[in-house]
């Protein structure tokens, strides 16, 4: 499925390693050259680690993208920013990272794919999603 035009995309972002906020927006910077237009940035909203147990806390946030990707080629675009960043996953766990982006609506889509679930499936239990995401206006309800 294909989509075109300027689609609105929440993504939630966060990092607990290295420079935090230096990793947030060198994503953010490769999110807006390669994936369509960063449109609005919540704040950065510290927070500790959920599902794992690290001593490193989380710097997250999430932004409002306009994009011509659809969602699958914008989820592998992503990816791609991740591991050029330097994410390396070695679990199927939860984990330390130096960067994640996780795409948390696009449009009013529900997706349901082996790789994408649309809206995220949780981002209603995290306050670390729900609390950034609420200084975004994003056009349409994300509830």
């Amino acid at each position: 499925m294909e989509l075109t035009g300027n689609n609105r995309v929440v993504i939630a972002f966060g990092s607990n390693l290295g420079n935090k906020a230096e990793n947030i927006n060198k994503a953010i910077s490769q999110i807006n050259q390669t994936c369509g237009k960063v449109a609005q940035i919540s704040s950065f909203h510290r927070s500790e680690p959920m599902g794992f147990d690290s001593f490193n806390e989380f710097l997250n946030g999430c932004l409002l993208l306009l994009t011509d990707l659809s969602p699958q080629n914008l989820l592998i675009q992503l990816k791609e920013i991740e591991v050029s960043m330097g994410r390396i996953k070695t679990s199927d766990h939860y984990e330390d990272r130096l960067i994640d982006l996780d795409i948390i609506l696009y449009e009013n889509l529900c997706i349901q794919t082996p790789n994408l679930q649309i809206p995220h499936p949780k981002y209603q239990e995290r306050a670390f999603v729900l609390e950034p995401l609420m200084e975004l206006d994003l056009g349409f309800s994300p509830f």
